[in-house]
């Protein structure tokens, strides 16, 4: 075994054999009940990105517990084809050629987007395979392969057949960069600064103005009412009359309608059907007119020559400047307010009248309702489960239609005539080109240009992984057998993006939920709690992480930090401390299969704790198995990566191995093979549950401790979870009174000076018989770890001059310093550290007296700080009561 553990070596290896060797495939077996999971399939312009290697790590870590459980476990990969994005990345890279889009035309253009999916849109998936995933490689899918464009189009047909799916002109949330329609849920929303312009509408008959408050004067040309709430005092004589529109020649009338915010402004409200989601249901309750005055390029049309193709921000100048010439403008606001943008490219998302295609989704969100209230679909956090119903109760009808060229284009064809002309027939939705019109008998067609919405594809994933349309559902065996799946895991931030839309097709084609738990991880942040962007400048790599600290190293940082459905924090600190872990994992082994010699292979089976120490450590490991196992079950990942290290680190390595020296180094051939069987059990118990999280490790010392080639995560286990010895309780108590005693006594000589090399004498002041028998019988392991020559036991014993005290498992323990250090010298040196002390909790005070700081730094600072000046306050406290006791 090396001396030093080489991360890259060892991964390379362990993940060629897992590939090579067929590890995590999976194929129909009756015999085996199935885990099932579906990759939530990253887009095909991506590379890893620390969001990718959370979630990733996180199902690699329930798909192999599950496996090692017994289960015919599934974990399918695939990629999604991207649409709107990937459809700019290729659009740039033809722009740096000096090539347009439509120079090129449909087909040459579709052509270079699969020349470029094909020759980079595998990246991802190489990365994953570096991440260590236990994916089932022969069932790579593409969103956009032929199984996957099959199930679409036998969707779409289904849902048009059953007059779900519509075409309509409709106000939709248009994005002027991406030239498309966006679904209400591909709006992202943020807070900016802008102003509220107050405008004068006169009225027709010279009687006065209303003021009128909007963000957008611009839209004002589209305006074909001024509503105001029936509750309005105010306004309740005004309702009824006529309004000149400023700027135009154009009257509208004065309405009223509970949708006004009386107390928002001066509580009247411009109402622009055409340009505003709010202001279209208004209109729709009152029989208002619409008016167009933005096109899809985001610039002004139906209106006077002057504004007449000015884009959005050349008209809101012009427009202002002649409202306030014209004595209409009243005042202007500074404002904060919510501006929607695209989810893409960030550009401001203009309500724009379209016409769209729609799939009405009302019966399918009361049916996902009721999945949620019956526990049908169990979320992980189950915070998270009343947002998703209140999201489901008050959505709208999905628009399904994309103005792009990327994508599954929709299957809907239009008779035309010998000049391609539309005829009156209804439009046909078919798998092929129709052959024949069934109104006219027409033989020419014309498919409609638009592609679906990307997230119609990825909705159908968990159905057309497992060959949903291809045959019926009772003859497909693969269908039959892994749906519904097991479990999704995904960011929260694609709830109501994706996995909303999986419910509703899930339950809408196969009449059950495509997953029965919901596990919803949170956003990966650095170490301030700002999210992570290129523009901040803190932005981790993955792959930079993995070369320099190893993959189980990120892995374990990951997966210690996963709370489910928080956002955590990451930093080099976070990847150093488990590479550390890692380390420290492997020394541990090398150094228990050093001592095991040649009869390693013969170890670990036969297990029989004798002294207090074994029968400890046996206990504390079955407590820790059963609790990591219960963790893993429930997907507290975090919660069992962090068990798995206190176990680890601190109780086995830095307490057991520690105490089972003697016996190692001893010539009692039994005392020392004793001892080595349960080193052994243990290391490769635990092993076993820490494989789930650090795969490659675990699997290295695995195949040593086992003396041939596989990879410990086949291994089937029940992880020790179900023993508990019956001396459980006894030993647990016991040493942990032996252990504060040593701990404390370490502390003691570490405040004190006391060189490691010095032996001390301790006095143990008793009030408890029982205890004071425990520290008889193992005295040993007080002199051995906390380097005590001599032990005295005393009653009602006053402490002596010179010398520390603690009080420590029910003792007060005495030191005596005389002779071991310069007495006089330590008071300096002490006093100094006093004086430091104080200094530091001046600064701490200082920082916790500033409202500024208070206000902007981060909650994890501030009880940093406050942390600071309490243990700087208990140090001073220490010094001084032992102070008090030295001449």
């Amino acid at each position: 075994m090396d001396k030093v553990y080489s991360p890259q070596n060892v991964e390379a290896k362990w993940s060629r054999f897992w590939i090579e060797n067929k590890i995590f495939s999976s194929h129909v077996d009756k015999s085996k009940k199935p885990f099932t999971i579906i990759i939530p399939p990253p887009n095909v312009t991506g590379s890893l990105h620390m969001g990718h290697a959370l979630n990733n790590t996180l199902q690699d870590v329930i798909i192999r517990f599950k496996k090692m459980q017994g289960f015919n476990a599934l974990w399918v990969p695939g990629t999604d084809h991207g649409g709107i994005a990937t459809q700019s990345v290729v659009e740039k890279l033809l722009k740096k050629e000096g090539i347009k889009k439509h120079e090129l035309g449909r087909e040459k253009f579709l052509e270079k987007m699969w020349e470029w999916r094909n020759k980079t849109g595998d990246t991802i998936l190489e990365q994953l395979k570096r991440l260590g995933c236990g994916l089932d490689w022969d069932r790579l899918a593409f969103t956009m392969d032929e199984k996957r464009s099959e199930a679409v189009k036998k969707a779409f047909i289904e849902l048009f057949n059953k007059g779900l799916i519509y075409r309509g002109k409709r106000i939709v949330n248009w994005c002027p960069s991406c030239a498309t329609a966006l679904a209400d849920s591909e709006v992202e929303y943020k807070e900016e600064k802008g102003s509220l312009w107050y405008i004068k509408y006169p009225f027709s008959d010279g009687s006065g103005f209303l003021v009128v408050a909007t963000t957008r004067p611009e839209t004002m040309l589209g305006d074909t009412a001024i509503a105001v709430s029936p509750d309005d005092e105010r306004y309740k004589n005004f309702v009824g009359k006529t309004i000149d529109l400023p700027l135009t020649d154009r009257k509208i009338k004065v309405i009223k309608d509970y949708a006004v915010e009386k107390d928002f402004a001066t509580g009247a409200l411009k109402v622009t059907p055409a340009h505003s989601m709010a202001d279209d249901a208004i209109a729709k309750r009152n029989n208002l007119d619409y008016i167009e005055v933005i096109d899809i390029h985001g610039k002004m049309i139906n209106v006077s020559a002057k504004y007449e193709g000015l884009t959005i921000a050349q008209a809101r100048k012009v427009i202002v400047e002649d409202l306030e010439e014209g004595g209409f403008l009243e005042k202007v606001e500074p404002i904060m307010h919510s501006v929607g943008q695209c989810y893409r490219c960030q550009s401001v998302i203009e309500p724009l009248m379209s016409d769209q295609w729609f799939l009405n989704v009302s019966g399918m969100s009361k049916k996902a309702i009721a999945a949620a209230q019956k526990e049908q679909t169990i979320f992980f956090p189950s915070s998270w489960k009343h947002p998703y119903i209140l999201w489901l109760e008050n959505i709208k009808d999905w628009c399904i239609s994309r103005q792009i060229w990327w994508g599954h284009r929709i299957p809907i064809y239009y008779c035309v005539d010998a000049q391609g002309v539309r005829k009156d027939c209804p439009p046909i939705a078919a798998m092929e080109k129709p052959n024949k019109c069934p109104v006219c008998g027409g033989t020419l067609f014309e498919q409609d240009s638009d592609v679906l919405d990307t997230w119609f594809s990825s909705a159908l994933w968990p159905l057309s992984l497992f060959d949903w349309g291809q045959k019926e559902n009772k003859e497909n065996q693969q269908l039959n057998y892994y749906y519904p799946t097991s479990i999704l895991v995904t960011g929260y931030e694609i709830l109501y993006l994706w996995v909303a839309r999986m419910v509703q097709f899930g339950l809408e084609f196969m009449k059950e939920v495509p997953f029965k738990h919901i596990f919803l991880n949170g956003i990966v942040r650095d170490k301030h709690g700002k999210k992570m962007s290129k523009s901040l400048g803190n932005v981790v790599d993955p792959i930079e992480v993995m070369d320099k600290f190893g993959t189980d190293a990120l892995r374990f940082a990951l997966a210690q930090s996963a709370s489910p459905g928080r956002d955590m924090q990451i930093s080099d600190e976070s990847f150093l401390a488990a590479r550390n872990f890692a380390n420290k994992i492997w020394n541990a082994s090398r150094f228990i299969i050093m001592n095991a010699g040649d009869e390693l292979k013969n170890l670990g089976q036969n297990i029989r704790p004798i002294r207090l120490c074994d029968k400890w450590i046996v206990a504390e490991f079955y407590q820790m198995a059963k609790n990591v196992k219960g963790s893993y079950e429930v997907y507290e990942i975090d919660v069992a990566a962090r068990q798995l290290y206190d176990f680890l680190w601190t109780k086995f390595c830095d307490w057991y191995i520690e105490l089972s020296k003697g016996r190692l180094a001893s010539e009692d051939a039994a005392a020392r093979k004793n001892v080595l069987e349960i080193l052994v059990f243990i290391l490769k118990e635990t092993l076993k549950l820490l494989s789930p999280i650090m795969p490659f490790i675990t699997s290295e010392i695995w195949e040593i401790l086992n003396s041939h080639n596989y990879s410990v995560c086949i291994s089937q286990t029940d992880f020790c979870a179900n023993k508990t010895p019956e001396y459980a309780d006894q030993v647990l108590f016991h040493m942990s009174i032996l252990q504060d005693i040593i701990v404390n006594i370490r502390s003691l000589r570490s405040q004190m000076n006391v060189s490691p090399a010095v032996e001390v004498k301790a006095i143990f002041n008793v009030f408890d018989k029982t205890k004071q028998e425990v520290v008889k019988e193992n005295a040993d392991y007080i002199k051995l770890l906390a380097k005590v020559s001599d032990i005295q036991f005393v009653k009602n014993a006053d402490r002596q001059k010179n010398s520390a005290m603690c009080v420590a498992g029910g003792f007060e323990i005495f030191v005596p310093l005389e002779g071991l250090i310069d007495i006089q010298k330590e008071k300096e040196r002490l006093q100094k550290e006093i004086d430091f002390a104080l200094v530091e909790i001046e600064r701490t005070k200082e920082k916790l007296a500033n409202k500024k700081f208070l206000e902007r730094a981060p909650k994890t600072e501030i009880e940093k700080i406050q942390s600071r000046r309490k243990a700087a306050q208990e140090k001073i406290d220490k010094i001084n009561a032992n102070l008090a006791f030295w001449e």
